[in-house]
């Protein structure tokens, strides 16, 4: 089974295409199943709309679930279309998150930390600016944050877990205990976290995924296309290095229930 859960479009202002041309593009790759996932609006604003480039419109959110339903049926038998949702993990605002989503037919939720105790995985300037010391405590903390999510309950997948590989030099080569207390904590809360290949650089990298494996956490896929071209991008990489490392299942979802499957090689 060949599949994508994390996938993006035009609503959230910072991806390209319709949630159509992402299922066409599905198609195109030969997949089975299709996630659109797109950015929850910024649910605690006072405004419909704070950032054009961060997330989707309060306004848009309901116009968003319609569409994707109505994609669902006009799409069966040539592709199962899943509902789905990338909601950041803000921990002053989960309960009003948690209300939300559970009023809508979703068949799962992409919980990701883009900013932790006021840092934001992006800022890579920042990073370069710490003392070696104050990086490591930056790395405990945003495991924390993802440990954190894990235990909330609202999710079913974790986002680009350790993204902060991608944007952090040096950020690999800090070893912690930190990151198995992660790991524990996800592989208790049952929470399955995706391999996300949105760049040739994936996480979680290999050294996390062999522990994660050792621990019993699940995994799943994620492009994070923000280009319907991207959909299903790296999937039979990613499904080979998970069966070297000694994965022979990973996870796919309907309707907020998890189901696993064989890893082809």
């Amino acid at each position: 089974m060949k599949f994508d859960f994390h996938t993006h479009h035009e609503r959230c202002g910072h991806a390209a295409g319709s949630v159509r041309d992402y299922i066409e593009s599905a198609i195109e790759q030969g997949l089975d199943m299709i996630g659109i996932s797109d950015h929850t609006p910024f649910f605690a604003s006072a405004e419909d709309r704070p950032s054009l480039t961060g997330s989707m419109a309060k306004s848009e959110f309901p116009k968003y679930i319609r569409e994707v339903l109505e994609l669902k049926k006009q799409y069966h038998g040539k592709i199962e279309v899943l509902l789905g949702i990338e909601a950041d993990f803000l921990p002053e605002h989960l309960e009003l998150y948690r209300s939300v989503i559970a009023a809508y037919p979703l068949d799962y939720v992409i919980g990701s930390v883009h900013e932790f105790a006021g840092i934001g995985i992006y800022d890579s300037a920042y990073w370069e600016s710490l003392t070696a010391a104050r990086k490591m405590e930056v790395k405990n903390l945003f495991y924390d944050y993802i440990a954190q999510s894990a235990k909330c309950g609202l999710y079913d997948i974790l986002g680009h877990v350790d993204s902060l590989n991608r944007y952090f030099s040096g950020y690999s080569e800090l070893r912690t205990e930190a990151a198995d207390v992660m790991l524990k904590a996800v592989a208790e809360s049952d929470v399955v976290i995706e391999i996300n290949s949105s760049d040739n650089h994936w996480v979680p990298d290999g050294d996390l995924l062999e522990r994660a494996h050792r621990y019993g956490v699940k995994v799943t896929f994620g492009s994070d296309a923000h280009e319907p071209e991207r959909v299903g991008e790296h999937f039979a990489a990613v499904a080979g290095h998970l069966y070297d490392i000694g994965y022979r299942e990973w996870a796919i979802f309907r309707h907020r229930e998890r189901f696993m499957v064989p890893i082809a090689r």
